[in-house]
């Protein structure tokens, strides 16, 4: 995979954490940053994962049976 140069401002003392852990770990701060953005991206699936289900049961996301849709789009299964 592609590796992405982003530049982000963080507050101090989350900077001074972060360059401890990687002097502890033996491993580079942006390893750290990126597993933990890894982690939360996942998380923050589930949440959202959880808040489509809601919103199905409560009826305000409509949801079409995969066979009708894929009739629809021209596709034999």
């Amino acid at each position: 995979m592609a590796v992405v140069k982003k530049t982000i401002n963080i507050e101090e003392n989350l900077a001074i954490e972060l360059e401890t852990l990687s002097k502890i770990l033996g491993t580079s701060q942006s390893e750290i940053i990126e597993k933990a953005l890894d982690f939360y991206l996942d998380y923050i699936d589930g949440i959202i994962a959880e808040r489509v289900s809601k919103e199905i049961k409560e009826g305000k996301i409509k949801v079409n049976e995969a066979d009708k849709v894929f009739k629809k789009l021209g596709i034999n299964v």
